[in-house]
């Protein structure tokens, strides 16, 4: 959507005053992710595995984050594929805030994208705007997020199957709206009772999930690379995610009343 520099700077106001009162490390990323990270919750774990299908793809492969933001977990990214761009369409994320924009993110509307890529990246689609089709148009391969609480295109969809690729793969994730919700609920809601915060802890069904779609061609090579990534997977952790292990958000958690996935982090191949 559009964003007016009255509500960027008064955002922006709003987390400069959180940070003044200098809040527990990491949780303004939980809480203004649109200045401190993204709005998907997301461990190092989530960047090797998308780092991994994009080297399975091509030994030097091209990738582009779409709808990047400020680039937060593009920055993870390009830590190991030192290539990967980004575009986000709202320059004025940049402009209006005076923040520095990276020469590596480009400010570009999603139907104008035309070079291809081996590797598309899509974390986030606004309600109501559906993408896909651009997306599909240009990448070999396509690793998308989307929350169980209703983000997604005009017809709440995120697939990428009518588009010729085929589900490589999927993996469940804690949502950005469960984890916000719960560091609100412990930290910054004194009215609440030891009892109603354990209550509500229980409440977690906004599931976030990955998934991969890769052409046809290459599907069993992305699947293969995938597998044999996760054969020996151990990428450490980024500071941040001690607030997910603190909220109950463990990598490989078991979750409770569920058929597939019944761990965080854990991976489906198709």
């Amino acid at each position: 959507m559009p964003f007016k520099l009255s509500d960027l700077q008064q955002a922006r106001q709003a987390y400069r005053q959180f940070l003044d009162h200098n809040p527990p490390a990491h949780h303004a990323r939980y809480i203004f992710p649109f200045f401190a990270g993204s709005y998907f919750a997301y461990r190092k774990a989530d960047v090797m595995r998308v780092v991994a299908v994009a080297k399975a793809v091509s030994n030097s492969p091209s990738y582009l984050d779409v709808g990047c933001g400020y680039g937060d977990f593009l920055a993870r990214v390009r830590e190991h594929l030192p290539q990967a761009a980004g575009i986000e369409k709202e320059g004025g994320i940049f402009y209006a805030l005076q923040e520095v924009k990276p020469d590596y993110i480009q400010v570009q509307d999603v139907e104008s994208m035309g070079k291809p890529v081996d590797v598309a990246f899509v974390g986030w689609m606004e309600p109501g705007t559906d993408f896909r089709r651009h997306v599909a148009r240009i990448a070999k391969c396509v690793v998308t997020t989307f929350d169980a609480g209703g983000q997604c295109g005009i017809n709440g969809g995120c697939e990428y199957d009518e588009f010729g690729y085929e589900q490589v793969a999927w993996w469940r994730t804690p949502s950005w709206i469960d984890v916000n919700a719960e560091l609100m609920n412990r930290y910054y809601t004194p009215a609440l009772s030891e009892d109603k915060k354990l209550q509500l802890s229980k409440l977690r069904g906004a599931h976030n999930f990955w998934y991969v779609y890769a052409r046809p061609e290459i599907a069993g090579r992305v699947k293969a690379g995938l597998e044999s990534h996760l054969a020996h997977e151990n990428a450490g952790e980024y500071d941040f995610e001690e607030v997910l292990d603190e909220l109950g958000y463990h990598y490989k958690e078991e979750l409770p009343g569920l058929t597939t996935a019944k761990k965080l982090w854990e991976v489906m191949l198709g």
